[in-house]
């Protein structure tokens, strides 16, 4: 790429290059990239009712963040099945592919697969592994799961969410945290759970500094002791954690689009990633629930390059940090970073 005056605005070619490069992505909830129209389809199928949570445009309905996580419940109810989560893995990995994604972390629950239990668990995800061999061979998209335990369903559950992960991790389940209602409990309520699955071999991240403030990133680093942290956004305010979170190379699982959707920060252009980036924060960009809060990553990409004028050597680093923090084998971060460099 040649050099370009960083005082001339970004045309709107460089936008649309810019938002085809390669991608990773780190944060994703597995139910949450479900396609409305998948949803509809699925409980038209199982002759559910549903019709409340869309709007008449057939997008999803809620009021606010916490309504959302009842949306969120409402519409992964009719996903019953090992066959059911087979089929939304093919359709979530086909869209994410659309957007130039080549490598993708979701989140998954086994309290929505299988109820908890570990036999059922397993059976699973067994049906999503080999619908993610299917997308990666037919889309050259690789697929792990962090298994994720719901932080308003409580430590005693996640405890048993964390065994499930101890029994599957592996090449495919790579890590574990915790996602659900930041005002529900502390961090550190959840340490069992954790330490169960650092102890079995897998990589650590949890929701923190979404909604609540600085104090709770840190708590997240200190008592949980992750090496990333699902948004982390409001960490901004606290100049001495920031520079924790640079000096410990502790990553940001960033969704600007998510962030701005849900009234975290009234626009884009008020997003602290840019600071977080001048900071030296590692830092990412992911969608979260993309259908959920109308957005992709082409959009994220579009509105990252024209808001901060961008350009394409800012998102090949924050893929280049992306992989580097994924929680994969060292042979398939050398090999997606053969195919972020070959573009």
């Amino acid at each position: 790429m040649t050099d370009r005056d960083p005082n001339e605005p970004l045309s709107e070619e460089e936008i649309h290059n810019i938002s085809r490069l390669p991608k990773v992505e780190l944060h994703t909830h597995f139910e949450g990239m479900a396609p409305p129209a998948f949803i509809r389809g699925l409980a038209k199928e199982k002759k559910v009712d549903l019709s409340k949570i869309f709007r008449p445009d057939g997008s999803y309905d809620y009021r606010d963040f916490w309504h959302f996580l009842e949306v969120y419940e409402a519409a992964t109810s009719v996903l019953k099945s090992p066959e059911d989560f087979a089929r939304l893995c093919t359709a979530v990995l086909e869209e994410s592919a659309a957007n130039d994604v080549i490598y993708t972390e979701t989140f998954m629950s086994p309290d929505f697969c299988g109820g908890g239990d570990v036999s059922a668990w397993k059976e699973y995800l067994h049906a999503i592994q080999d619908a993610a061999r299917e997308a990666e061979r037919d889309h050259g998209i690789l697929l792990r799961g962090t298994v994720t335990c719901i932080r308003h369903f409580g430590p005693d559950q996640a405890r048993r969410t964390a065994l499930c992960a101890a029994e599957t991790v592996g090449d495919f389940i790579t890590g574990f945290g915790m996602g659900g209602d930041e005002k529900k409990g502390k961090q550190r309520d959840f340490a069992w759970a954790f330490d169960c699955a650092r102890e079995a071999g897998l990589r650590l991240t949890t929701h923190a500094g979404e909604w609540n403030g600085p104090q709770e990133v840190r708590e997240a680093v200190e008592d949980l002791g992750v090496e990333r942290i699902g948004h982390g956004v409001r960490a901004h305010t606290d100049f001495a954690l920031l520079d924790m979170l640079a000096e410990r190379e502790i990553t940001l699982e960033v969704c600007p689009g998510s962030n701005v959707f849900l009234g975290v920060f009234p626009s884009l252009k008020d997003h602290p990633i840019a600071k977080l980036r001048e900071r030296g924060v590692k830092v990412t960009v992911s969608t979260d629930d993309p259908p959920f809060f109308h957005t992709t990553m082409h959009k994220e990409y579009e509105d990252l390059a024209s808001t901060f004028q961008w350009g394409e050597e800012v998102f090949r680093d924050l893929n280049k940090t992306a992989i580097e923090a994924a929680f994969c084998d060292a042979a398939t971060r050398e090999a997606v970073l053969k195919r972020l460099e070959q573009t």
